[in-house]
């Protein structure tokens, strides 16, 4: 049950109960079930009020009881509820706006319409809420857990989300056009039908919140259509080890591919292996025109080559200082996969760059023009 003195002083106003919060900084509100028991703060003007936990040489040590509160279409603009445990508050279509929500605890709150937009709720706990249809439009979410909350139909537009938790949570219909997302944890999410356009464009949905702004970009952009464009054409991927002798050679085939009109990758595989190492590979790999690979001290080369060609129909030129072994894995690789091009072997650096164009280049590119057809 709440306080019935801090129930009376509320009753008297905003301005009295900030002056009163001023007057007696060390007392925590309890307002633990308002408006269930004997006072409803359904519809109460609480805009600017203080609200917030206790706070003792800039530390929040406390926070106001806001429990299982009855705070239904009340008008809580610009309150400070920093540190507020509001677990279980009922805020059915409250006015939040600019309100200060920092730390706050609304497990379970129910928020169903209510209006956030641009709350500040950095590092807010709002596992199982209901946010059904609330507007959290410019809202700052960054390190919020919203595990387990229901977004259905919620507006997320032009919020942001950093290091945000929305693991098992339901976000399908919400409105997520220019959100700010890094480090978003989806497992588990339900993201169907997220609209990526504003309210006044022709609606376009997507199912993954990571690459919806990636998308809606790409529509948007044509210099991003041109850069992913060039890449898929252009691009060469260039695998070989870094050590001082190799890197001479890695480097004067990269300038001789520029001035052929390509782009070329230069990857270094003089690192341990390891899963995000292959998958980086893998994505380069997926993103070029064709994949030169220099087998001379190849160190994990013909490892990652298995990793990638098996999987990925991307025209491979395999070359080979003359005089150096060959590796009974690539050899495995040429006689089953007909984008592994044979081995081009060369006498030195200006061999390899005078023959670049008709054994290496030209070959590649027949090639890639072959998977194309299929």
């Amino acid at each position: 049950m709440a306080n019935q003195e801090h129930l009376d002083i509320l009753k008297q106003g905003v301005k009295r109960w900030n002056q009163w919060r001023a007057e007696y900084n060390d007392i925590i509100p309890d307002l633990k079930g308002a408006g269930i028991t004997e006072v409803n703060l359904k519809e109460a003007d609480l805009h600017d009020a203080d609200l917030a936990g206790v706070v003792l040489n800039g530390t929040y040590l406390f926070d106001a009881d806001l429990r299982n509160a009855n705070l239904s279409e009340a008008y809580l603009i610009q309150a400070d509820l920093r540190r507020a445990n509001l677990t279980g508050a009922y805020l059915f279509e409250a006015r939040l706006s600019e309100a200060n929500l920092w730390g706050a605890n609304l497990t379970g709150a129910d928020l169903n319409g209510a209006d956030l937009h641009e709350a500040n709720l950095t590092g807010a706990y709002l596992a199982g809420a209901n946010l059904f249809e609330a507007s959290l439009m410019r809202a700052n979410l960054s390190e919020a857990n919203l595990s387990r909350a229901n977004l259905m139909r919620a507006d997320l537009s032009r919020a942001t989300l950093v290091s945000t938790n929305f693991a098992e949570a339901d976000l399908t219909h919400c409105h997520i056009y220019g959100i700010a997302a890094w480090g978003v944890e989806l497992k588990g999410a339900i993201q169907n039908n997220l609209v990526i356009t504003p309210r006044e464009e022709p609606i376009i949905t997507v199912d993954n919140l990571k690459i919806a702004q990636f998308i809606y970009l790409l529509l948007n952009n044509a210099e991003i259509r041109d850069v992913i464009d060039t890449i898929a054409r252009k691009a060469v991927l260039i695998l070989g080890r870094f050590t001082p002798e190799r890197k001479v050679v890695l480097d004067a085939l990269r300038e001789a591919l520029r001035t052929q009109g390509y782009v070329p990758i230069l990857f270094d595989f003089d690192k341990p292996s390891s899963r995000n190492f292959t998958e980086t590979v893998r994505t380069l790999a997926h993103l070029s025109r064709f994949i030169i690979a220099d087998l001379t001290d190849p160190s994990s080369i013909p490892q990652e080559l298995y990793a990638i060609v098996p999987t990925l129909a991307v025209p491979v030129r395999p070359v080979l200082l003359e005089g150096k072994r060959e590796y009974a894995m690539s050899l495995d690789l040429l006689t089953t996969y007909h984008w592994m091009l044979p081995i081009h072997f060369y006498r030195d650096q200006a061999d390899l760059l005078a023959t670049l164009k008709e054994q290496v280049i030209e070959p590649a590119e027949r090639k890639a023009q072959e998977l194309e057809k299929r």
